[in-house]
């Protein structure tokens, strides 16, 4: 009998799902920001209206195409944009990169229409960068219609597409700088003076946040995209359509950071292959810098590293110098290089025309690079 019971609850633990965090989100996706491994989904490939966190390409888009120290005119299309807004009027002179303090602190609706007129003509032609982009970085779910978010007919995302589009953002540091930052006064070209706040409370309520946007409109409800990093792990974390979106985002990564930790896959301390000059002199290959991926779980993902050396090295080559690359590879994408270096001193050899001696230096290489 309690055979029976044992066995019953082995069966238990092993079919019942267990449910780790539970959140308010119709949609929700964590990913480890450098690898863009998912740790938790919920309907994350739902396509949903994403409201005002469609600015996160919108500033993308505008710092890889535009100039930060342009002077923007604002035209009086973008003067009457509804909704959030920082107070633009027509006429008035900003620079491009101050609208994207705007954009990204305050949500100005205003600023987006700004920027997508300064940058492509009209806000319809942005729109369609915009989805260029997000095809491009493998956000093949996402239509953009506007650079604001406003309410639009074919105007979507999916929470795992959001994630992706801020996991790119996130690598440029000008973006990660307007992000992360709370408070902003900048001042206009006649001298009137802005004030934007970041609608962000995370960065207040949750250490480690690092960015990055809110939004919200009746048709869309609550959306949120988080991101925090602690002990070299960073998360991203998006919610759409969650009342409860702050304690959603709490519970998503503290989640993450119970079980992340930084592995380390090649260290400057290892040899990681063997090489020889001209001469027969052998060589080995070692790294740089150490190389760790972010894994949750103690769950390595697929990797390799791939080594870049020319076919021949000559001597004399120094302990330190330089001698080729090294990339590793993490699910079929380059996730880090480094440069490859001779761990030791190798003086050029004296010419020596002894057969017998040049004959048995051959074979000794052959050995090493079969047997090894």
């Amino acid at each position: 009998m309690k055979k029976f019971i044992f066995l019953l609850f082995f069966i238990f633990l092993q079919k019942t799902p267990v449910h780790a965090i539970e959140t308010s989100a119709e949609s929700a996706c964590l990913i480890i920001a450098e690898t863009n491994e998912i740790i938790y989904e919920k309907n994350a490939y739902e396509e949903m209206p994403m409201a005002s966190t469609t600015k996160i390409m919108t500033a993308i888009l505008a710092l890889e195409t535009g100039n930060p120290d342009d002077i923007v005119t604002v035209s009086s299309n973008a003067a009457s944009q509804e909704g959030s807004s920082i107070y633009l009027a027509q006429g008035d002179k900003i620079r491009l990169k101050d609208l994207l303090y705007g954009l990204m602190l305050n949500s100005g609706n205003d600023a987006a229409v700004a920027i997508a007129e300064h940058i492509s003509g009209d806000t319809k032609a942005f729109a369609e960068k915009m989805t260029a982009l997000a095809h491009k970085i493998g956000a093949n779910n996402t239509f953009f219609k506007n650079p604001n978010g406003l309410d639009e007919t074919g105007h979507y995302t999916t929470a795992r597409d959001l994630a992706l589009i801020t996991s790119y953002a996130m690598k440029n540091p000008n973006f990660r700088e307007i992000v992360s930052t709370r408070e902003k006064n900048i001042t206009l070209e006649n001298g009137n003076i802005l004030y934007f706040s970041n609608h962000n409370k995370l960065l207040k309520m949750y250490e480690g946040t690092t960015g990055v946007k809110t939004g919200y409109t009746k048709k869309c409800g609550r959306c949120l995209v988080s991101s925090a990093q602690k002990n070299g792990v960073e998360f991203i974390a998006v919610t759409l359509n969650a009342p409860d979106d702050w304690n959603d985002h709490t519970a998503m990564l503290d989640y993450g950071f119970s079980s992340a930790k930084l592995m380390t896959v090649a260290s400057p301390e290892e040899i990681i292959k063997t090489v020889y000059t001209s001469d027969n002199q052998e060589i080995g290959c070692v790294l740089k810098d150490n190389i760790s991926i972010p894994v949750f779980n103690n769950k390595l993902p697929d990797n390799v590293l791939i080594t870049h050396l020319p076919k021949t090295l000559s001597a004399p080559i120094k302990k330190g110098e330089k001698i080729g690359e090294a990339e590793l590879i993490v699910n079929n994408k380059v996730y880090k290089t480094t440069d490859i270096l001779s761990d030791r001193n190798v003086q050029k050899r004296p010419e020596n025309k002894n057969f017998k001696t040049t004959f048995f230096r051959v074979i000794k290489r052959i050995k090493k690079l079969y047997l090894q």
